[in-house]
């Protein structure tokens, strides 16, 4: 699906230059950044959301000391 996004004029210059001296595609490194990006995005996002909901009271935390127990982890 195609998107489109603004970028920057000094970034779009240097992914002009990239593409120009690889012979790759401009499409071809913004792809390649988004996929080498995007996990650590969805980790540091996702876990802000949960935090808040914690703050809140509407997720339960557990110590690893209950954890261990519940698992039969215990010594």
């Amino acid at each position: 699906m195609p998107t489109s996004i603004r970028l920057p004029e000094e970034v779009e210059q240097r992914l002009n230059d990239l593409a120009r001296a690889t012979g790759r595609s401009k499409a071809y490194y913004i792809k390649e950044a988004i996929m080498e990006h995007l996990e650590d995005l969805e980790d540091i996002y996702l876990a802000e959301q949960t935090l808040e909901k914690i703050r809140r009271g509407e997720e339960q935390t557990y110590t690893l000391e209950e954890v261990e127990r519940a698992l039969g982890l215990g010594d």
